[in-house]
């Protein structure tokens, strides 16, 4: 009985093994450079955000600096990373305009200030604070690619 325990187990790992390569061909092919590309927020402390043209965006440039988007107002300041994937923000400067998601906005903000690290899943990137996911961000496809 436990050589055919051992031998059943076996197939299980084996068939779950080859069922990941698709998706691990799919993360490769799907992953975007982080510096350069268009990020937009899709989930924020656990809450799925619907995303919105134009508003909730990053966008990590060469020269450690960032631009984006909230809801209402365009921010900018600096990034600094690294191989490990560390990634630190901040401070981030964010024009002066009042609307009604501006909560979500600081909300946002204060994920960026706070991210200490990072992971990529695919489209995906990860910020993460010591540990604990703070928001899920999708790259934006190019003008090209849609």
């Amino acid at each position: 009985m436990k050589t055919f325990a051992k031998i059943t187990m076996a197939i299980a790992i084996a068939l779950l093994a080859t069922g990941c390569c698709p998706c691990r061909s799919y993360q490769k092919k799907t992953r975007r450079p982080l510096v350069g590309t268009t990020w937009q927020l899709v989930q924020l402390g656990g809450r799925s955000i619907r995303p919105q043209n134009g508003h909730f965006t990053l966008r990590l440039a060469a020269a450690d600096e960032l631009t984006g988007t909230g809801a209402c107002n365009r921010l900018s300041g600096k990034y600094a990373t690294d191989k490990k994937r560390t990634l630190e923000f901040g401070p981030i400067a964010a024009t002066r305009m009042t609307c009604p998601d501006l909560p979500q906005e600081e909300a946002f903000i204060r994920a960026l200030e706070t991210t200490t690290h990072y992971d990529m899943d695919g489209p995906m990137l990860l910020l993460l604070a010591d540990g604990e996911l703070r928001a899920v961000l999708q790259a934006v496809p190019e003008p090209d690619e849609k």
